[in-house]
């Protein structure tokens, strides 16, 4: 299988290749893609080195699949281009989010979708991706009304010159900023650019994929603050559900959930933290607990490294769902591969299932 990785040398693309590698995915071809300045780099990737090349160049070796990771309007002209060659695109922009046409995927909800006539497939927003992971779950036991979501977002998720600006500042080091005011010592209530209804890009995503993803009829507001902490996204979610729930109950099934870790113990300061969530795959949960002003709703704080689950390791998961549903077809070692996955992942619910009831 020929795995093109588009915006290869970014922060996302870098962190797609060790996911893959954390993976041990043993490609027949990897072939980085990056721009012109970048061409000629040298990718190491299992011991092996691949050369960057650019955009012009790799359709004519015919990737199966390509993960996007390049920005919007890359994805918009070079998307379509693939998928004509029948290459699988698996876009980490908004380019094709909210397009009625692609679907918006997380594995774990609603990766059984995805079929033959899927070409170009959406990676969710990060911030959408950790907060309906943890809901998903709740919604299917309890009916969500309602969520009123506030995040505090990392600068990782507006890149490396995000990162360099607040290193300058703590420096005290001129140089490129890229946010209205300081970022160090600084919260902005700000993500992405302002919309004429005084909401912004980010909150709108936060909304508008919800419904897409989980449910249209479901209420949801959002606040979306950027914090200056280099790597990782929380959020404080506070749910309204149709019918009443179990605190225990709402424990077990969170702990039950794939990809997601519970993080609460109040007694002994255990809760989500982007400093412990940093480099990790899992979604991590805590602070669960009733809000006493409001019937039938529950708090709780959502964390996770944006990087990870938001961005390289959702795509990551969907090129194994290709290939698990045999939409992909890859050679004999990849298959087992995902299988040795699969089945992983299957043990380890069966597990906590088994703890669970000890």
């Amino acid at each position: 299988m020929k795995l093109a990785i588009i915006g290869v040398t970014g922060m996302v693309g870098q962190e797609m290749i060790k996911v893959l590698e954390e993976f041990n995915f043993p490609l027949d071809e990897l072939i980085p893609v990056a721009s012109e300045k970048s061409k000629g780099t040298i990718i190491n990737y299992l011991e092996k080195e691949f050369v960057v090349v650019t955009l012009e160049e790799v359709l004519s070796k015919r990737p199966d699949i390509a993960l996007f990771s390049a920005g919007g309007s890359i994805s918009l002209e070079w998307a379509p281009k693939f998928a004509e060659i029948g290459c699988r695109v698996i876009d980490n922009s908004s380019a094709f989010r909210m397009d009625e046409d692609k679907k918006l995927i997380i594995p774990e909800i609603n990766g059984d979708l995805l079929t033959q006539e899927d070409f170009i497939i959406a990676n969710p927003n990060c911030s959408t991706i950790q907060m309906l992971i943890a809901l998903a779950p709740l919604h299917e036991l309890y009916t969500i009304k309602r969520v009123v979501v506030s995040t505090y977002q990392s600068i990782s998720g507006t890149g490396i010159k995000a990162i360099q600006q607040m290193e300058n500042e703590r420096n005290e080091r001129k140089g490129e900023v890229v946010y209205p005011y300081p970022i160090d010592q600084n919260v902005l209530p700000h993500c992405d650019s302002f919309l004429e209804n005084g909401y912004t890009k980010e909150e709108m995503k936060l909304i508008n994929e919800t419904h897409k993803i989980l449910d249209p009829s479901i209420r949801v507001t959002a606040t979306a603050v950027r914090v200056p902490v280099q790597g990782g996204h929380s959020e404080s979610i506070n749910v309204s559900f149709e019918k009443d729930f179990d605190l225990v109950e709402i424990r077990k099934v969170l702990y039950h959930t794939s990809g997601v870790e519970v993080k609460d113990n109040p007694e002994t300061n255990i809760y989500p933290m982007p400093l412990y969530a940093r480099g990790k795959n899992e979604v991590f949960v805590g602070r669960l607990r009733r809000d006493e002003s409001q019937e039938n709703s529950l708090n709780m704080w959502v964390v996770a490294d944006n990087l990870r689950k938001g961005a390289a390791l959702n795509t990551v998961q969907i090129m194994l769902k290709l290939i698990e549903k045999g939409i992909v077809v890859a050679n004999e070692s990849i298959n087992k591969q995902v299988h040795r996955h699969v089945r992983g992942e299957q043990r380890l619910t069966q597990l906590r299932r088994h703890q669970a009831k000890r």
